[in-house]
């Protein structure tokens, strides 16, 4: 019998795709693949366009034609090309960006004013997708029975409480089935659509654009105002590119044409075909299509869907947090990582909380998915405006393609954007303003801190001591020192630290070695090995230290100070003290900020994390000097 051996390597890379696959499925496409819930129905509900076949036919056209152009050729084609060493997000594509046009001051901050807004009213989405979502999932109760209409709030805050309240535990221990409950879930509402498809198959004619291009010859500015509901199908295309880093641009592309836009397509083209038979179905046709049998259990499995959509968005806001923060967009806060395994599980307590808060007032101030419906749409739709744009920089600056490819590309993507924005816009005063004050507060309070460490900066620079002078006086005349390391944190590369200044003078010593410690955040989301650490001796047993982490790392001191041993600067902990300047704020009238932004930056800086704890320094190593800064 001759034996022979099959090679085991397809079949662990065919075992781990499939993992990806059933991962990015579990957490990338909660938020788009809960949309069937609530789309459809405020197009055509109440306030909505009336469901005659022709609009329901037209309706369909845009629907199907928007996944294929924003989705599957914007999102999944183009704008995840643009990986940041594997990363994605808008705060990623912003730094890329930024890249792109180093020599153009001007240019690099109309990018960043355009990258923050758009980050801004990522955390307007992340406040509306919850409620929204629970919101929808319960409401199917009303269809079941009545009476349980008066219980759908008080239901939907329950859930939304438990929602957070284990935040705090992490995703990691139920990671693993959220990728089998929504496989359940996209084939569930596959399956759903195919009886109202094979009934009345003319829907399947909505395929054609004609259709779209006859919804607008017939119903002009009502057509117009209808893409504001059907934008909602697209809500959480955004989170494929920002959760790309987790799981690869590969599975997250193949999970979405095997099984999330086959299942998406059946289910709205189903609830179409149902509001040609019974255009009064558009008061819930999700839950209307649905066999009276299953109703309770798919009531069931969508409240799960959403909570799991609810999680991934979540989970996606304490990302762009932790990344804020590294890149210096956002005050310090503290950072819990719930998982030993993945770097990306971790829980921010005073962003859950903010959350929470936000959440409950959106349910109990809207009441309804067809009021959050208007809210919704303007946070996706301008999300998606900027994240164009600055994608049209990296393929222009760092990709190098012609104008002739990028122009007519640019200008047919931004024109579907801006159709969308603007038809959400005209929503203003009926919830449209809720994302758009959330993202206002957000951007306010990401510029000032940025501008306030600038000016901080500027500040600490003017007044500093050169540290070439301050060591060649020290060899002149040397004063006490003391066995030890001490290591001096300063923003200032070329300037003696404030804290190694009142060291001397107070004291009248100084440690047998003296260490000039700077971290840096890279826009890029690690440090290579090779750029992790800087280090350069200025002789007289002083040390210009200079580490390097990028946005998506955990800036880790203690650890990182372990390899300096091998590059000549022995360091042992025990023996070592941290000596950092707290700067103490004084808003004034100086040119710089208008003087209410110098007290919010002022009311920020006393709140944010201490630097030595978001450094993970010790605190009995540590030793923190005051000094006050007028800006």
């Amino acid at each position: 019998m001759v034996q022979t051996s099959v090679p085991e390597q397809p079949a662990r890379s065919g075992n781990r795709m499939a993992m990806l696959m059933l991962g990015a499925l579990g957490v990338v496409y909660g938020d788009i693949g809960t949309s069937p819930l609530y789309s459809i129905q405020t197009t055509f509900g109440e306030h909505g366009i009336t469901p005659t076949a022709d609009n329901v036919l037209g309706a369909l056209s845009l629907v199907f034609w928007a996944l294929i152009i924003v989705v599957s050729l914007k999102y999944i084609l183009f704008v995840m090309r643009a990986d940041n060493k594997g990363e994605g997000g808008i705060m990623s594509l912003m730094a890329l960006a930024q890249r792109g046009v180093r020599g153009s001051p001007r240019t690099r901050l109309a990018l960043l004013t355009l990258g923050l807004f758009g980050a801004a009213l990522f955390y307007g989405d992340s406040v509306i997708t919850p409620a929204i979502s629970v919101l929808s999932a319960v409401s199917g109760l009303e269809v079941a029975t009545p009476a349980f209409a008066e219980f759908v709030i008080p239901i939907t805050v329950a859930i939304i409480l438990v929602l957070f309240a284990v935040q705090r535990h992490g995703t990691a221990r139920v990671g693993s089935f959220f990728g089998p409950i929504m496989v359940v879930w996209f084939v569930s509402i596959g399956l759903l659509g195919i009886p109202s498809i094979v009934a009345h198959p003319e829907v399947l004619w909505a395929l054609s654009p004609h259709y779209a291009l006859l919804f607008f010859v017939h119903n002009h500015v009502d057509a117009f105002l209808a893409l504001g509901a059907i934008v909602l199908v697209l809500t959480g295309a955004e989170a494929l590119y920002a959760d790309m880093g987790h799981f690869g641009r590969k599975p997250i592309n193949r999970s979405w044409f095997a099984l999330v836009l086959p299942a998406l397509l059946l289910n709205y083209f189903g609830q179409g075909a149902l509001l040609v038979a019974r255009p009064g179905a558009a008061t819930n046709p999700f839950f209307l299509m649905v066999p009276p049998f299953l109703l309770y259990p798919m009531i069931a499995l969508s409240t799960v869907a959403t909570v799991i959509a609810s999680q991934a968005v979540i989970s996606g806001a304490y990302s762009m947090t932790s990344e804020a923060m590294l890149l210096g967009y956002s005050p310090r806060m503290q950072v819990l990582h719930t998982s030993r395994e993945q770097r990306g599980q971790i829980y921010l307590p005073w962003i859950n909380n903010a959350l929470m808060i936000a959440v409950l007032l959106a349910v109990l101030g809207f009441r309804s998915s067809d009021a959050l419906a208007a809210a919704y749409g303007i946070a996706v739709t301008g999300t998606m405006a900027c994240t164009t744009i600055l994608l049209l920089v990296v393929a222009r600056r760092l990709w190098h393609w012609p104008l002739l490819v990028l122009a007519p590309l640019g200008l047919g993507l931004l024109t579907v954007d801006v159709a969308f924005f603007s038809a959400n816009l005209i929503k203003v005063e009926h919830g449209g303003w809720f994302p758009l004050v959330l993202g206002l507060f957000v951007f306010v309070v990401m510029s000032t801190w940025r501008r306030g460490r600038e000016l901080v900066l500027r500040e600490m620079k003017q007044g500093g001591l050169s540290l070439k002078t301050f060591i060649a006086s020290i060899a002149d005349h040397p004063p006490l020192r003391v066995p030890g390391t001490a290591i001096f944190l300063t923003a200032n590369l070329d300037a003696v630290p404030h804290a190694l200044l009142h060291n001397l003078k107070h004291n009248k010593v100084l440690h047998e070695r003296n260490v000039m410690l700077t971290v840096e955040t890279l826009d890029t989301p690690t440090a290579d090995s090779s750029e992790r650490i800087e280090l350069t001796s200025l002789g007289g047993e002083f040390y210009r230290l200079l580490l390097r982490f990028g946005f998506a790392e955990e800036p880790d001191v203690p650890r990182a100070l372990q390899q300096c041993q091998k590059l000549g600067l022995p360091l042992e902990m025990m023996d070592t003290t941290f000596f950092l300047s707290r700067e103490n704020i004084v808003a004034s009238e100086r040119a710089g900020m208008a003087l209410w932004r110098d007290k919010l930056f002022a009311f920020l800086s006393r709140n944010a994390m201490p630097a030595t704890a978001f450094f993970r320094i010790p605190g009995n190593r540590l030793v923190e000097l005051g000094t006050q800064v007028e800006i």
